[in-house]
């Protein structure tokens, strides 16, 4: 486990110092890593304490508010190539794949942001992965109200399960909606019918000479 403070980076804030202490106490070994982002405290846990760290944060640290939960694929978007060209039209990937603070076992990750109303600058980053082939987690609405909307999104866009939230369903998509959007091997038509950025077939603006006009022709 990572000390409190990073020789190489920036040192955790006094509060994130006593957070991590706090749940390094709580939750033991269960705690994968620990980093820093901007002098915030990042901690990974284990999946079956992900519940736990939402208590200890609430209870303990008088984390209140729940900022959000969201997912994140960390595979690299596939290379779609364009037909006839040897470009594609993918986004550039790094060269080397990175997992941000407190890092990653594969594929998948879910993640929240905890926030106290009471004391400013004081919030908390939790991270656990999920299997690719199981990726569920215990839901955090019993603990945090406000989790439902996050993680309905995260189920719908991502494919992740919680276990024991009251109704997931659809926010965005139709019911008969097939997929999750937001992994990245998810096919984007939109990138496979034309080139990446989609301008094809651009009609000239007015006053620019068209292809064959007698503006054209003269020129």
């Amino acid at each position: 486990m990572a000390d409190v403070e990073t020789p190489a980076g920036p040192a955790l804030r006094e509060e994130a110092a006593d957070a991590l202490r706090r749940l390094q106490s709580e939750l033991g070994d269960a705690i994968v890593e620990d980093g820093i982002a901007f002098g915030d405290v990042v901690v990974r846990v284990q999946r079956d304490v992900w519940k736990r760290a939402a208590e200890v944060c609430k209870d303990g640290l008088d984390l209140d508010y729940l900022s959000f939960i969201a997912g994140i694929d960390w595979m690299p978007a596939p290379a779609v190539s364009e037909e006839g060209s040897g470009d594609t039209s993918s986004p550039a990937q790094p060269k080397e794949q990175t997992y941000g603070a407190a890092g990653s076992a594969g594929r998948f990750q879910l993640f929240a942001v905890v926030e106290s109303t009471r004391r400013k600058h004081w919030r908390v980053i939790l991270k656990t992965d999920l299997p690719d082939d199981d990726a569920r987690a215990d839901s955090w609405v019993a603990v945090y109200p406000g989790a439902d909307w996050h993680e309905r999104e995260a189920w719908e866009m991502f494919g992740f399960v919680f276990d024991g939230h009251p109704s997931l369903r659809h926010l965005y998509l139709p019911s008969e909606f097939e997929g999750h959007p937001l992994r990245k091997d998810y096919p984007l038509l939109a990138r496979e019918v034309k080139p990446w950025p989609g301008l094809v077939d651009v009609e000239p603006m007015p006053g620019e000479a068209g292809e064959g006009d007698e503006a054209g022709e003269t020129a």
